[in-house]
C-alpha cells in the first residue's frame, strides 16, 4: 500500500509538471510571433499595438456597428490580426471582451465627472458655487461630444445595449450612477445644507438627462449626411443647460 502510495504521489507530481510545461509553452505561444496573423483582412490595423489593445479596439468597432449578438470571435479576430484563442487568452471569452469594452468607457467617464466635482469642492476652494459645479460637471459628461468618433461609438453601444442586454446586471449602476450621485449629492448638499436629500436623484436625473439626451442628438446631426442638420456650439450647450438647471434646483431649495 505504501508504494502504491508513493507511486500515485509520482504520477500526480508528473501530471502537474506536464501541465505546467504546457501552460508556460502556451503562454510564450502568444506572446511569440504564432500569435500574429495577416493583416490583410484590415489593411489599416496597427500591428505595433499589443494584442490586448487591438481585440478591445477591434471588438468596440464590431459591436457598435453589429452587437453582441452578431459579433462573432472569429471576426474580432480577424479585425485585430490575432489567434482566434487569443480573446481567451486575455478575456475569458466574447462576454468579458464586451464587458471590459464597457468598463474602458464607464471608467474614463466616471473619473472625467469625479474630477469635475473635486475640483470645484476640494478644500482649497474657498467657497463652493452652483454654476461653477454644474459647469464642470456638465463640461465632464459631454466631453465626448468633442471626439464624434467616441460620440457615436458610445451611442451606438448604449442602442445594442438596451435592445439586447448583456452587461451584468449592476454594472453600471454600482461603477457609474452611485459614484457619481453620491459625490454630486455631498456637493450639492455642501452648497444647500438644508436641502432635502430625498430630491436630490431628481435632480441630479433632470440635469443627466438633458446631458444625455445633448450628446444622441448632437450625434444624430453628426450622422445626418446627406440632409445636414444644424448643430450647436459646445460652450452654448453648457451655458443653456447649467442656467436652467441651476434655476430648478435654486426653486427646488426654496420650496418654489
Amino acid at each position: 500500500m505504501f508504494v502504491l502510495g508513493q507511486d500515485k504521489k509520482f504520477v500526480k507530481n508528473t501530471w502537474q509538471i506536464k501541465t505546467n510545461v504546457l501552460n508556460y509553452s502556451i503562454k510564450q505561444l502568444f506572446k511569440g510571433q504564432s500569435m500574429k496573423l495577416s493583416s490583410n483582412n484590415n489593411p489599416g490595423l496597427d500591428s505595433d499595438k499589443p494584442v490586448q489593445d487591438r481585440l478591445l479596439d477591434e471588438a468596440e468597432e464590431l459591436f457598435c456597428e453589429h452587437g453582441f449578438n452578431d459579433t462573432s470571435v472569429r471576426k474580432i479576430a480577424a479585425k485585430a490580426g490575432c489567434n482566434l484563442a487569443a480573446i481567451n487568452y486575455y478575456f475569458g471569452g466574447k462576454d468579458k471582451l464586451y464587458i471590459e469594452v464597457w468598463r474602458q468607457h464607464l471608467l474614463i467617464m466616471r473619473e472625467r465627472i469625479m474630477t469635475s466635482i473635486e475640483r470645484v469642492t476640494s478644500e482649497n476652494a474657498k467657497e463652493t458655487y452652483l454654476d461653477d459645479l454644474l459647469t464642470s460637471f456638465a463640461t465632464a459628461f459631454l466631453e465626448p461630444i468633442k471626439d464624434k468618433g467616441k460620440a457615436y461609438r458610445l451611442i451606438k453601444l448604449m442602442d445594442h445595449e438596451m435592445v439586447e442586454p448583456h452587461l451584468p446586471k449592476n454594472m453600471f449602476l454600482e461603477e457609474m450612477i452611485i459614484p457619481t450621485f453620491n459625490a454630486m449629492q455631498n456637493a450639492l448638499v455642501k452648497i444647500f445644507p438644508g436641502l432635502d436629500k430625498s430630491k436630490v436623484p431628481f435632480l441630479l436625473f433632470s440635469i443627466i438627462g438633458q446631458l444625455a439626451h445633448l450628446i444622441r442628438v448632437q450625434t444624430l446631426f453628426d450622422q445626418s449626411y446627406p440632409i445636414q442638420l444644424p448643430g450647436f456650439g459646445f460652450d452654448e450647450a453648457v451655458e443653456h443647460i447649467v442656467k436652467f438647471s441651476a434655476a430648478g434646483i435654486r426653486a427646488c431649495v426654496e420650496g418654489k
